[in-house]
This record gives structure tokens, C-alpha cells and sequence, in this order.
């Protein structure tokens, strides 16, 4: 018999229905990706195929080389005299990336951990810096450093002088509003009793910044010399404007040089050239994709 005053039993709770594999919105989601992925390597991988085709196999509409033309690359390199300029780009991106480490550390640590009259306003005024695009602000940087140029050829000579010279390449880029808010961003997590404990040791801002906080910020770091290093090395109009002469002229011009020469039909060499530029950048980032990701994901700026 059915005890009437005992409560029936809760029935189990119905587990939760998955979508299954091939569910209507996950098809979506998938075709999205595979068509976004396609627009961003396409134009990459048929870049690499042509760079080791012959100029009738890419006349010819080829997708991919009957055979691999190795011999295109050495021949690219010398007729572009790339490797001139592909040494220009060493020291312009060196200096430049070592002058923005030592200028937006301090500057995002200050921002972090320092207390000082005005900090908020001057970090809000930085960040609405990144809102100004960066054309409206190239005739006013070249005044300045045509200004600078003349004050430092008055002083000391030729050898001060900023156009046609590194320092116009790399020191109006050394302060970074988005580097200093990217290195902030992280600052601002670390604990402050490790800053306590660094005041009870004797420890001061300085010793605090190199003992603690940069063996903590390995990711961060890494990240803002990987976005400072891709951004020297791609650029070409502030060079354009600022460099006369192919004694500090980057790889970007050198590319642009070649493509624009009067060798007719090589475009299998323009992109072998194409594909040397940007094979320090492949090498960088294939080493540094770790760090990277975790860089921008303990910054505030994953998704």
C-alpha cells in the first residue's frame, strides 16, 4: 500500500539539452569563422605561393607553383638591395623599441602605483590622445621636429641633427599612450602588500619597480615591445616625410622601391620581397605568441 502522508519523491531534474554537433547555430558560427579566417590568410598564403612561382605560372592565374622557385628570394634580395634597408630597419626598430620601454614603464608605473595631484586627469587626458587619428597629427609632429632638428644642428653641429637621422624615426614614437595604458592596466593589479613589505625592507619606487613589479610583468612587457617593434617596422609615411637619402630609409621603403621599379613582369619577385619583410615579424611573434596572449588577457583587454 501507498503511504498517503509520506511525500512522493522529487523526480530528478532533466539535464540541461545540449546543442548537438551540427546544431543550426553552431553551422553559423563555424561558416563566420572559416569565412573570417579566409579573408586574413588568403591574401598570406597565395602571397607565399607566388613568391616561388615564375612570372607565367602567376600570369597564368595559378594558385600554387608547379615547381618551388627557392632561387627567387636571393635573386629579390639583391635587385631591391634589401638588405641595406633591411639593416636600416634593425637599428630604427631597436632603438625605437628600447626607447618606449624606458619611457612607458615608468610612466604606467606612476600612473599605478604613485599618488601624486592631478593623476587622473593627466591619464585621461593620455587616453583621449589614442582618439585623435594619427593623420591629423603628422604635419605638427614634422614642425616639431624640423624645430628640433634646427636647435640641434645650431648647438652642436651635423652630427645633432634629427632629419635624415634616427632620432626622427624613433623618438616621437618612444612615448605611447597605449602602451602606457596596457602597462598601467597590469600595475594596477598587483597586490599592495607586496609594496608594504617592500616599504618595511627599505625598499623605494625604484628598487620596488625593478625587484617586484617587472619580474611580474614579463607578459605585459613582452607585449608592448611586440606592438612597438611591428609598428617601426611597417611604417612608411612618417619615413617618407622625414628621410631623404637611403642611409636610414626602412625595409618598407626598400619594398615599396622595388615594386615601383621599372622591372617589368616580376611579380614573383615582389613577392618574395614582400615575404622577406615580414619574415622577422612571423619569427618574433612565433616565439612571443605566449606571452602576447597572456599579455593582453591580464591587461583588462580580453573579450
Amino acid at each position: 500500500m501507498v503511504d498517503l502522508a509520506r511525500p512522493a519523491a522529487a523526480a530528478p531534474p532533466q539535464a540541461a539539452a545540449r546543442p548537438g554537433p551540427f546544431s543550426p547555430g553552431r553551422l553559423l558560427t563555424y561558416a563566420i569563422l572559416l569565412f573570417g579566417a579566409a579573408l586574413a590568410l588568403g591574401p598570406f598564403i597565395w602571397m607565399l605561393s607566388a613568391s616561388f612561382m615564375n612570372s607565367s605560372e602567376i600570369a597564368a592565374g595559378r594558385l600554387f607553383p608547379g615547381l618551388l622557385r627557392f632561387e627567387n628570394y636571393p635573386t629579390a634580395w639583391t635587385l631591391g638591395n634589401l638588405g641595406q634597408f633591411m639593416w636600416n630597419s634593425v637599428r630604427i626598430t631597436g632603438i625605437t623599441v628600447i626607447g618606449e620601454l624606458l619611457f612607458c614603464i615608468p610612466a604606467a608605473y606612476a600612473f599605478a602605483r604613485m599618488q601624486f595631484y592631478g593623476r587622473n586627469v593627466l591619464f585621461s587626458l593620455m587616453l583621449a590622445t589614442m582618439m585623435i587619428p594619427a593623420i591629423a597629427t603628422l604635419i605638427p609632429n614634422y614642425l616639431t621636429v624640423v624645430w628640433l632638428s634646427r636647435l640641434g644642428e645650431s648647438v652642436c653641429g651635423e652630427a645633432c641633427k634629427w632629419l635624415d637621422n634616427w632620432p626622427a624615426l624613433s623618438v616621437p614614437f618612444m612615448a605611447s599612450a597605449f602602451s602606457i595604458f596596457l602597462l598601467r592596466q597590469f600595475f594596477a593589479q598587483i597586490p599592495v602588500e607586496l609594496w608594504e613589505a617592500a616599504r618595511i625592507d627599505g625598499a623605494g619606487h625604484i628598487r620596488f619597480l625593478r625587484s617586484v613589479i617587472l619580474p611580474l610583468s614579463r607578459a605585459p612587457v613582452m607585449t608592448v615591445a611586440l606592438f612597438a617593434f611591428i609598428g617601426s617596422w611597417n611604417a612608411l609615411m612618417w619615413p617618407l616625410l622625414v628621410v631623404q637619402s637611403d642611409t636610414w630609409r626602412p625595409i618598407a621603403f626598400g619594398l615599396q622601391k622595388f615594386v615601383n621599379s621599372d622591372i617589368p613582369n616580376e611579380q614573383h619577385l615582389q613577392m618574395a620581397a614582400a615575404m622577406i619583410m615580414i619574415a622577422p615579424m612571423l619569427v618574433l611573434y612565433f616565439f612571443t605568441q605566449k606571452q602576447f596572449t597572456e599579455g593582453i588577457a591580464s591587461s583588462g583587454l580580453k573579450g
